[in-house]
């Protein structure tokens, strides 16, 4: 498990290296949006690569890899990529499908022992889909990160379920666990290795797995959290413990990774058609979730992609029917809450595809900006200017992030100013009504609070968190 990475709140632009084929104006189109996110988000470091037509046509690098060490992020920077290691791990194991070595069909006490009959139904297509149900270990602190499988296996037993396999998705880090499980059984060696050699046979260097992100390793990325209290970024000392690699633990540095998109395109790892089926989307009993084998479904002006993200700082996603592929990685946003990754992925693939701007997406973008970099009346005026012009445009979730990003760091009345006007836009929302209950709870306005939890649960009768909020709030009013 390795990090290092270095802050540079005024985005440092270091090199540009690998430009093929660019289009000078999509070039500077998109150096002037990247720099602008990086500046209002404040970001340590960022690669940023973008493949068209099996092409490289966008390869940069910004700021630091690491803060204390003043190092620049370039080509060698290895960066943690969290979560986006499930798409590594989902290859892995369609690898072994393809082999004939396993089958989404094959339920999981078929490797793993000592299983409850809760179990029994828990097929190798429900962990890939996060529709298992199972129980998941990251929420029990009983569960030490160091423990045996089978120890794990024997306190999740305990666990109920949380839903039938397959009703619905969920997401879930017990289901890579036990899918690396699933890998080493069948292989007879380490996940990490496994994934090494038939994925990464080549690399020498840049590619490693460790989730232990205090670890310092050469050329490698520091993992930063922002601390509101000092406002400057610390490094994370997380340990998740090599249990963890299959599902947050690749380090790798923005070549590599490119490299791994060529293989994939190419077909070195999976066959064609076995590529798609692996973007299939999951049959959901509850015929509402979305989610393929692995791989989210993004959909962006009605064009599906597919990818996924990792910590809130970086992302990997495909356009297939477009051939595109875009790659963020960094190592901090000071506002991590509002999806950054994801948003770069989009607004970068309507620079480089018109086909792909999606309105949308690219107004709840710039509302977040609005809220983070001007005063509250501005940004309101402009809300309130986009939503005049499409009254049928959502932003519930988006105004109740973004009010509790602004309370968090720092701006309490802003954020709350902001939860007021996500009630007023909607008044049928019981979690509008809870979310602003807590912004007065925080600013020590009980009355308001109780007033707004009321509401809240009226609305939503079954919000359990109302009625103890209730109980708490009568308590202190009357003392």
């Amino acid at each position: 498990m390795r990090v290092f990475l270095t802050v540079s709140l005024l985005f440092v632009l270091n090199l540009s290296f690998g430009q093929k084929n660019a289009d000078k104006s999509t070039e500077q189109k998109i150096d002037h949006y990247i720099k602008e996110v990086i500046a209002i988000n404040e970001i340590p470091g960022v690669a940023l690569a973008v493949i068209k037509d099996g092409k490289i046509v966008y390869e940069k690098y910004f700021g630091k890899a690491s803060i204390e060490d003043d190092k620049a992020v370039d080509k060698n920077t290895a960066f943690k990529i969290f979560s986006t290691t499930k798409l590594i791990t989902n290859v892995g194991i369609f690898q072994l499908i393809e082999q004939g070595k396993l089958s989404l069909e094959d339920p999981i006490l078929k490797y793993l022992e000592n299983t409850p009959k809760e179990w029994q139904e828990v097929k190798i297509k429900n962990l890939l889909s996060h529709s298992s149900g199972l129980p998941d270990v990251v929420r029990f602190q009983e569960i030490p990160i160091t423990a045996p499988l089978d120890e794990k296996i024997a306190l999740l037993s305990q666990k109920p379920m949380d839903f039938k396999p397959g009703n619905q998705y969920r997401y879930n880090q017990t289901n890579y666990l036990f899918l690396a499980k699933i890998i080493e059984k069948i292989k007879g060696l380490p996940f990490e290795e496994y994934i090494l050699q038939n994925q990464f046979p080549s690399v020498k260097s840049g590619v490693y797995f460790s989730s232990n992100f205090g670890e310092t390793v050469p050329n490698s990325a520091s993992r930063y959290n922002y601390d509101d209290q000092t406002k400057k970024y610390v490094k994370s000392t997380s340990n998740f413990g090599t249990d963890a690699h299959s599902a947050n633990g690749l380090n790798i540095s923005l070549p590599n990774f490119i490299l791994w998109n060529e293989n994939l395109d190419k077909a070195v790892y999976l066959q064609k058609e076995t590529q798609f089926d692996m973007w299939k989307p999951f049959p959901f009993a509850n015929n509402t979730d979305r989610f393929a084998f692995g791989w989210e479904i993004v959909p962006v002006n009605n064009v599906l992609s597919y990818g996924f993200t990792g910590g809130n700082e970086t992302a990997f996603r495909k356009f297939i029917d477009r051939d595109l592929t875009i790659i963020f990685l960094s190592n901090g946003h000071k506002y991590s809450g509002l999806y950054v990754q994801s948003q770069v992925i989009n607004h970068v693939a309507s620079i480089v595809d018109k086909t792909l701007t999606d309105e949308f997406l690219l107004a709840g973008e710039k509302i977040n900006q609005n809220f983070l970099k001007l005063d509250f009346t501005k940004s309101q005026q402009n809300y309130l200017a986009i939503k005049k012009n499409h009254p049928d445009w959502d932003f519930e979730y988006r105004l109740n992030v973004i009010g509790y990003t602004l309370m968090d760091h720092g701006r309490l009345h802003d954020g709350i100013k902001v939860l007021e006007l996500n009630a007023k836009e909607n008044p049928k929302s019981g979690n509008a009504f809870d979310s602003l209950a807590d912004g007065y709870f925080r600013n020590n306005e009980l009355a308001l609070s109780k007033e707004n939890y009321q509401k809240a649960l009226s609305l939503s009768p079954d919000n359990n968190n109302a009625k103890e909020m209730l109980e708490k709030i009568n308590t202190m009013l009357a003392k």
